[in-house]
């Protein structure tokens, strides 16, 4: 088996052009180097170098052993740093899942491009599906890490930060008459007659939730006339006249035809969350590097 020491033999040898020189260059005693470069010559059953009476140098098999030994040696000498990076959590690969509505909050983005510009040798995959999918994900180690908006109550395995609460907004038809005849806040009581559109709740249970708990706080309980597995495909179900949605206020950032938001009011607790859902074992450090920029960039926001 060749071992670095040899190759490292041979490289001086072939650098010095000269045993002598290269033992000195390397420390060591001249016997002691030229069989290290026996030994390899053995190793590899072909002559290495070709002595002259002023010195020697690489024959055609040295020459091409000489360039892989240098980037063998090379590597060698960075397999330190690499798993000084890695333990530190600037190295490797790390998952990241979220909702559509949480990839629309300016954070989310904001928080990925802090990551990647704090640790640039980690490779970020990125994946967008419904709460559900993200769960069943981080339990199978499939994702690392995700953003919904669901506080995933229950599940023991995961553990679940808050990273901030935005005001949720009513979505409209452009030929709503509340989108035509106002700007100001609409009360939430007074959309009790109306058909709203949903994202179904498996998709995104949270704010279904929230919706629901709002809508009986003021009175009234929703005709839903439609559900859609997404909450873009939401957005355009009600471009299409099919009924008015409350959506996070993030959304708006979508600026979609057919579409007017305005804010809302009497429903003090209507709000949308957004948390950051990991395993609560088995955390590699890119995994707590990510989390700790997150939660850093969460408090200088708030």
């Amino acid at each position: 088996m060749i071992e670095l020491r040899q190759l490292r033999a041979f490289v001086a040898i072939a650098e010095e052009g000269h045993i002598t020189r290269a033992a000195a260059k390397l420390g060591m005693q001249q016997p002691p180097l030229t069989r290290l470069l026996h030994g390899l010559e053995r190793e590899l059953g072909e002559t290495l170098m070709e002595r002259y009476p002023k010195g020697v140098r690489p024959t055609a098999a040295g020459t091409a052993l000489l360039e892989e030994a240098r980037v063998l040696l090379s590597r060698a000498a960075a397999i330190g740093d690499v798993v000084s990076r890695a333990a530190r959590g600037e190295q490797g690969k790390l998952a990241v899942g979220f909702t559509s509505s949480s990839a629309l909050n300016p954070f989310v983005p904001q928080v990925i491009r802090a990551f990647r510009l704090a640790v640039p040798r980690v490779s970020v995959v990125l994946d967008e599906a419904g709460t559900a999918e993200l769960v069943d994900a981080l339990v199978h180690e499939r994702l690392d890490v995700a953003f919904v908006r669901s506080p995933l109550g229950g599940m023991a395995s995961l553990q679940v930060e808050t990273i901030l609460r935005e005001p949720m907004m009513l979505a409209l038809p452009t030929d709503h008459v509340l989108a035509v005849t106002s700007k100001l806040p609409v009360p939430l009581s007074s959309l009790a007659g109306e058909a709203f559109v949903l994202y179904r709740r498996p998709a995104g249970p949270g704010l279904y939730d929230a919706l629901l708990a709002a809508c009986k706080t003021a009175g009234f309980s929703p005709t839903v006339a439609q559900e859609a597995p997404r909450m873009t495909a939401t957005m355009s179900l009600v471009a299409a006249g099919l009924g008015i949605s409350i959506v996070p206020a993030s959304m708006a950032r979508l600026r979609g035809d057919g579409v007017v938001y305005r804010g809302l009011s009497g429903c003090p607790g209507l709000f949308a969350p957004l948390y950051l859902a990991s395993r609560v074992e088995d955390q590699s450090p890119t995994l707590k590097r990510f989390i700790e920029i997150v939660m850093r960039e969460a408090s200088h926001d708030g």
